[in-house]
């Protein structure tokens, strides 16, 4: 009675609970919430309970540098829950965010998207954490479908849309037709594995180290799935290698293109499996790719 009672006060809330970032969004709002899907963790001493010193982009900040009491930690792994307890905290504390203005504890009715290929423990899983976040109803919603619809595909009629969704650790790729996933499959190529190859690339070409938010910063900056008719330029800093100090250098969009390829390469194959394994009879009329805040349109005849 009192979750309902608070659920007056409250909005209804769709997130996307993802490996990298967790988005909120609120109908008539938009999206409320874009943050890190990062908790940073402080444990003054063996046996003290463990308590929860920032999240999001404040945490996501403490990667890699955070004293030997805190510790930054992802808790969503290839879209599903790694660490519940942190991953209802992060929940909890991004909830109560986007109700700032409430003079209650929210208790939202909350829909949340999750991996096709999710099995019903990591569903359960999920459904639990929102719960216990303060949630009073929990919907879940596979995300290649949450995709289609929030791009307007025609998710309802009996021509096939095909789904391209890029995340922080996974890309799935689904063919959606008369409100139901006909086809699905998942490869562990994402963002992070991107990060990873423009890493590698600068290491191996300019004999320097770089950390994963340059890396992040150079993929959303100059980063391109194919060749474009401007060639861009960023100006990094990185730690060279062999003399042990900081070093500056440009990168330009084509050496990103070129860093890119294996990942790519992962990704446009698991597409062409799709087109080859889909029912036949599906007509294919929409390809939808999504990669974070980026998002390509293709339209096949």
């Amino acid at each position: 009675m009192l979750k309902k009672f608070r659920g007056m006060f409250s909005n209804d809330l769709s997130i996307d609970l993802g490996t990298a970032n967790t988005l909120i969004y609120v109908k008539g709002q938009g999206i409320v919430l874009n943050e890190p899907s990062v908790v940073a963790i402080r444990q003054d001493r063996a046996g003290s309970p463990k308590s929860v010193a920032a999240v999001g982009h404040d945490a996501k900040q403490m990667l890699g540098r955070t004293p030997g009491n805190i510790a930054a930690i992802r808790p969503m792994k290839d879209g599903v829950i790694a660490d519940f307890f942190v991953t209802e905290k992060m929940l909890q504390h991004f909830i109560k965010q986007v109700h700032s203005n409430s003079f209650m504890r929210p208790s939202p009715r909350v829909l949340v998207c999750v991996p096709v290929g999710a099995t019903q423990v990591e569903r359960r899983a999920i459904r639990e954490s929102a719960q216990g976040a303060g949630a009073r109803e929990v919907f879940l919603i596979e995300e290649p479908m949450a995709a289609a619809i929030g791009a307007g595909l025609p998710v309802s009629e009996a021509t096939g849309s095909m789904v391209v969704d890029i995340g922080g650790g996974t890309t799935e790729v689904a063919v959606i037709s008369l409100n139901g996933v006909v086809y699905s499959s998942s490869v562990r190529i994402g963002g992070d594995r991107f990060d990873e190859a423009i890493i590698n690339y600068v290491r191996r070409n300019y004999g320097s180290l770089i950390g994963e938010a340059t890396a992040e910063r150079i993929k959303h900056e100059i980063g391109s799935a194919y060749p474009g008719d401007e060639v861009r330029e960023i100006e990094v800093r990185g730690r060279n290698l062999a003399e042990g100090v900081p070093r500056g250098f440009t990168l330009n969009s084509n050496e990103i293109l070129e860093a890119l390829q294996e990942p790519l390469t992962g990704i446009v194959s698991a597409v062409m499996v799709a087109l080859e394994q889909c029912p036949a009879g599906t007509g294919f009329r929409h390809l939808r790719a999504r990669h974070g805040a980026h998002r390509w349109w293709r339209t096949a005849a």
